[in-house]
Formats: C-alpha cells, sequence, structure tokens
C-alpha cells in the first residue's frame, strides 16, 4: 500500500471554563487524521474539531465515519468524498487538510504564501470570553494593552444591562478608536433582538453575529433588512451544502457580514464558495476558528493568508487550552505572525 491512514482522538482541555450563551465549556474533542505517504515517509494531518451542542459532527457516528475513509485510503487507495460526507462537515475538513499537508510536503504546510515566510502577519480581534462584568473589562483592558484595536464580545449569557454597561464602559473609556464586534451565537428571540439591537445601536457598534437561532430566514431577512447594526450570518451557514441553495439564502436574507468557519461548514473549498458569493454580492467576510488546536488553526491562517485581508480576522494562537499543540504562530500588535 502507497498511503496509510489512522487517526486519534484528543480531548482539549480549557485553562478556564469558557462561557457561551450554550453554556460553559470544560474541554472539547478534536480527532486527527493523519495520511503517510509510505513511499516518501511524509505524513499530513488534518484536524476534525467538534464543537459541543452545534457542530454536526457532534454525534457517535462521527469515529465510525473517520474509520471509514481510513479504510478507503488502506484497502482502496481511495480519497474520493463519501455521499455522506456534507452531514459531517469537521470530517470533510480533516480530509482536505490532511491532504493539503500530505501534498505540500508535511512539516503543517497546507499553503505556500507570503505569510508562512514571514512576510506579512494577518490582522484579528481581541476575543473577549463570557464572564462576570468585572472579568470581561479585565479581558478587554489586556486587550487593547496588547495592541488589538478590535474587540470581540460575547453577548446573551450575562444580564443584558451588564453588557450594555461593559459597552458603554468601553466607549467611555477608549471612545471610538477601538472597533466593537458582538457575537450574540443566536441567544435571542425576535421581538427581543430588536429591542437590544435598537439599544446597542447608540455605541457604534461594527456588526453582530447571529443575534437571533438559525433556521428562521424570514425573520433574519426582516432582521437584515431593519437593524441599525449591520448583522453578520455564522451558524446560519451550518449545514447548507448546495451552491444554489447559499446564494438564495444570501440574496434572500442580505446579511453585511458571513463569519466563514471551515470546521463547521465543510471546509476550505466550501468556505471559498460562500466567499465568492458573497464578494459578487456586496458582502463582506472574515474567518473565525471554531476552537480547533494549533493544527487547525496554524491551517486556517494559511489559507486566510493567500487573501491577504484587510479586515480583521477571528484567528488565534490557540492559548485557551492547557494541552494543546505546538504553535507555529503568535501574535504582535493584534496581528498573527507565523514562524517561519
Amino acid at each position: 500500500m502507497r498511503h496509510t491512514a489512522d487517526f486519534h482522538l484528543l480531548h482539549l482541555h480549557f485553562k478556564k471554563p469558557a462561557g457561551t450563551s450554550r453554556g460553559e465549556l470544560l474541554n472539547k474533542p478534536s480527532y486527527f487524521l493523519t495520511i503517510t505517504d509510505n513511499e516518501t515517509g511524509i505524513s499530513g494531518v488534518g484536524e476534525c474539531s467538534i464543537l459541543p451542542n452545534l457542530s454536526l459532527d457532534d454525534v457517535p457516528e462521527v469515529a465510525v465515519k473517520l474509520q471509514e475513509i481510513c479504510y478507503n485510503i488502506n484497502q482502496h487507495q481511495s480519497f474520493e468524498l463519501p455521499v455522506w460526507i456534507n452531514k459531517f462537515p469537521a470530517v470533510r475538513f480533516a480530509l482536505e487538510m490532511a491532504l493539503l499537508d500530505l501534498n505540500n510536503g508535511g512539516n503543517a504546510l497546507f499553503y505556500d504564501t507570503d505569510f508562512t515566510i514571514g512576510k506579512f502577519g494577518i490582522p484579528i480581534n481581541g476575543l473577549i470570553w463570557m464572564g462576570n462584568p468585572s472579568e470581561m473589562w479585565q479581558q478587554i483592558v489586556e486587550k487593547i494593552e496588547a495592541g488589538f484595536s478590535v474587540i470581540k464580545m460575547k453577548v446573551g449569557a450575562i444580564d443584558f444591562d451588564s453588557e450594555l454597561s461593559l459597552i458603554k464602559k468601553i466607549r467611555d473609556t477608549y471612545g471610538n478608536k477601538i472597533e466593537l464586534r458582538l457575537d450574540a451565537n443566536g441567544a435571542f428571540g425576535l421581538d427581543e433582538a430588536k429591542k437590544k439591537l435598537n439599544a446597542l445601536a447608540p455605541y457604534n457598534i461594527h456588526s453582530i453575529e447571529q443575534p437571533i437561532q438559525a433556521g428562521n430566514l424570514p425573520a433574519m431577512a426582516t432582521l437584515c433588512s431593519n437593524s441599525p447594526i449591520p448583522i453578520a450570518l455564522d451558524e446560519e451557514l451550518i449545514g447548507i451544502n448546495s451552491f444554489d441553495e447559499k446564494r438564495q439564502i444570501l440574496n434572500y436574507i442580505k446579511p453585511k457580514y458571513i463569519i466563514l468557519k471551515p470546521s463547521l461548514i465543510g471546509g476550505f473549498a466550501m468556505a471559498e464558495e460562500w466567499m465568492d458569493l458573497a464578494e459578487n454580492n456586496n458582502i463582506g467576510w472574515w474567518a473565525t476558528s471554531a476552537l480547533e488546536s494549533n493544527i487547525g488553526l496554524n491551517a486556517i491562517a494559511q489559507w486566510v493568508s493567500q487573501f491577504k485581508p484587510k479586515m480583521p480576522q477571528g484567528l488565534g494562537t490557540g492559548g485557551l487550552f492547557t494541552n494543546n499543540t505546538p504553535s507555529l504562530l503568535f501574535i504582535e500588535n493584534g496581528n498573527l505572525f507565523y514562524q517561519s
């Protein structure tokens, strides 16, 4: 056999509980798919990152599907996508990532760009995790002192008055020199969202991601057409696989932005379909990690670097975990760099 494949599971442990509108996370699973060319000894590694209660792959069958991928490679030397692959976007991404790594000579080189030889950094936002107001304020100050000019706050877990007070404090302290992005993770009902968007409007908010749950297209279209704050689609993109359906959703909802999370939407090729449709419709985009290990983060950063984005991306170095894989990435003044 020229190629062999296997996979293993790693539970990544958070340094402290990660708060979201869907509850706190203490750990998360990632599967790592390795494909080896036995003639050259080169191996490619791809990550199947699972976000509990959000990833379509968050089902017991995911390990069986990875076993099937490995069986097809080991027994048939086949890299073809199986018919079920769209139901397992993180598995699809892991296979795509592993093949990119393998075909580029291994060593976690997925895309050979100016980024990977250290010529430029990718602008990124500083992510503020949910917590009590004093904890969140401390995170905000630390990010700004570290050189971040774009802050992304999760909203929808603590009471709204406290969140609003925190946003007011940012503006009172730093004025409008800090770009402020919000992410509701679908926490609000439609009527609630309308009221809260109006309350947030005076604070010069760049955008808010997914104010209501995904799947209610008429409600989201109504919000997007009337909101005083630009709306970005995030979870709304999960499970949408056909090019025509993607086009129809963007044409119907008409969001200002979309968020591309390869682990949740089926990898780079699927993300690029969304990207092309967005750009053809004057819709902005940025890529965001979905709590991948440093292997997945590295791949996403290299992929994004092809486009030399000016808009800050939602990337990082995986510093949330106690047992992460080694990183080739570092942050300096709000930009992500690759250690060439």
